[in-house]
């Protein structure tokens, strides 16, 4: 997908507002998850964690994927970064080796990469370059760039708000508030708002910043 062209198109909408889709992510910290329930009540993706740095796989992300699949979801993995243990290349090719791989099936969201917690010792300019080094292998092995997850605060702290990825990564914004407020690093909108570590079904609750079918333009590419 070509951002550029795809934030030009959000933007000339001005004020009209855009449709909302929901949805929900999860690990094996939900070790119950009704997605047959949560598409009943109008969900219509799930990101479910796949791994962490090159060592660790969520024992429960089979389980999660079938069942999403099986309920009619769109979904995704993500990845949980380690940037103080390995470079970014090597977690994205462990990332897309279990779970992470995009597939043009039209049900499958390009990757997610969690970027959360300290700054892992990395300069902001050192960080920016792990993750360009992550998205670009990623993209490599996939044609698609993963999204970016984060916070403001993280984004502000860890890379001093750059605006490195805007043309290429689709921003996951975690914001628990009644608004997003302004994305952090430039960009102009996010594609996804995570608004509550609640979600009645397990996991926590998203919404997909656009209409069910550009959701689907997403997954495809």
């Amino acid at each position: 997908m070509d951002l550029r062209l795809f934030f030009a198109t959000l933007l000339s909408l001005g004020s009209v507002a855009l449709a909302a889709v929901p949805g929900f992510d999860i690990s094996h910290y939900q070790s119950s998850v009704d997605f047959a329930a949560a598409y009943s009540s109008g969900a219509r993706f799930v990101i479910i964690k796949a791994t962490e740095g090159t060592t660790y796989v969520d024992p429960s992300f089979d389980s999660h994927y079938t069942g999403a699949t099986n309920a009619g979801l769109i979904h995704g993995g993500y990845h949980f970064a380690h940037p103080d243990t390995s470079s970014g290349a090597s977690q994205a090719n462990y990332f897309v080796s279990n779970g992470g791989d995009w597939s043009g099936d039209g049900i499958t969201l390009p990757g997610m990469l969690d970027l959360e917690g300290g700054c892992a010792g990395l300069s902001a300019s050192a960080m920016v370059s792990w993750i360009k080094d992550f998205s670009d292998t990623y993209h490599s092995k996939t044609r698609r760039f993963p999204l970016i997850y984060t916070n403001p605060s993280w984004w502000s702290s860890c890379t001093s708000d750059s605006n490195t990825f805007v043309n290429t990564n689709p921003l996951v914004l975690a914001r628990y508030s009644s608004s997003a407020g302004t994305p952090p690093g430039g960009w102009p909108y996010y594609t996804i708002w995570q608004f509550n570590d609640v979600y009645q079904y397990g996991g926590d609750s998203d919404t997909f910043n656009g209409e069910f079918s550009s959701l689907q333009k997403l997954a495809t590419g």
